[in-house]
């Protein structure tokens, strides 16, 4: 069995269409969480990774027996796979994991229902070649599975007022990414861009959005390598996770 052990969780990683990659992990490890926030939601989880460390952090910082964090995936088998990560997990009380798409999952949801916090590590590939393996392509590209645009229209709609949405994309989708958000009535408060080594520009941006406006949202940079090792500041994000952080 394929199996990726954190420090306090172990995720199964043998039927989701998506495996345990960085750019789940960093937005898990980096992603803001309110103290107040009661509800989350995990879009496209996969393996559940991300939800899970929301899990941890959030029961790190708050005890609350209201606390409750969703997930969904549209592949069968990376819904149940979350299922049973969640279920072998200390947090298993707090965690479920539906099979749904977006749009199915929504019509499913009570009209007063609303997310205090929702994430997701989407598709991003748009033109690039596709592969022969469908689940893989509605995982990776947003012509066949989720796209960020879908992400805000549901947020828009289902955002508590105080509530906030967290997103990881490629650099290049940043100016559409703002763009669609504010047409939705969300403001950008803070981006994390992230490069792999220092000699290259980033490749990658967490990039959070609320309905409050705020005028100067807060920038980082993260590099994750320098001379092949990882950062001390890539080891300090993941060390409450990564086995070797």
């Amino acid at each position: 069995m394929s199996e990726f052990k954190f420090k306090r969780f172990t995720v199964v990683n043998e039927r989701s269409a998506m495996k345990v990659n960085t750019d789940g992990v960093l937005l898990g490890a980096s992603m803001t969480i309110a103290p107040t926030s009661r509800r989350m939601l995990d879009v496209g989880t996969g393996t559940g990774t991300i939800a899970l460390m929301a899990a941890q952090r959030m029961a790190d910082s708050v005890t609350c027996p209201t606390l409750k964090i969703d997930a969904i995936d549209i592949d069968d088998a990376s819904a149940a796979e979350a299922a049973q990560n969640f279920d072998n997990s200390p947090w298993a009380e707090l965690m479920s994991a539906s099979h749904a798409s977006l749009k199915e999952y929504d019509a499913s949801l009570d009209p007063e229902v609303r997310y205090d916090h929702i994430f997701s590590n989407p598709p991003y590939f748009e033109d690039s070649l596709q592969a022969p393996d469908q689940r893989r392509n509605d995982s990776r590209h947003t012509s066949t599975g989720l796209s960020y645009c879908e992400l805000l229209e549901f947020a828009k709609v289902r955002l508590s007022s105080d509530g906030h949405i967290s997103i990881v994309l490629p650099s290049d989708a940043e100016n559409g990414l703002t763009r669609y958000a504010r047409m939705c009535g969300l403001h950008l408060f803070r981006i994390m861009r992230i490069r792999t080594v220092p000699r290259k520009l980033p490749s990658r941006i967490i990039a959070e959005f609320s309905f409050r406006r705020c005028d100067n949202p807060s920038e980082e940079l993260l590099t994750i390598q320098n001379e092949g090792r990882y950062t001390q500041e890539y080891l300090a994000l993941t060390r409450d996770f990564y086995l070797f952080a």
